[in-house]
């Protein structure tokens, strides 16, 4: 892939993007916070529990 094709389809998908045009289904923003924090939250306690030694 050349520079020239790599701009075009960087310059397509931002033209569509602006648009508002895209696939598949919009995610719910709630679920998506509350997966963020149940995830962050798992990783404190993970490294919590490696630091407890020291």
């Amino acid at each position: 892939m050349t520079l020239p094709d790599t701009v075009h389809t960087l310059n397509l998908l931002a033209s569509s993007a602006e648009n508002g045009e895209h696939g598949g289904t919009s995610v719910n923003p709630f679920a998506a916070g509350l997966g963020a924090l149940g995830v962050l939250l798992l990783l404190l306690w993970i490294t919590t529990r490696f630091n407890r030694d020291r």
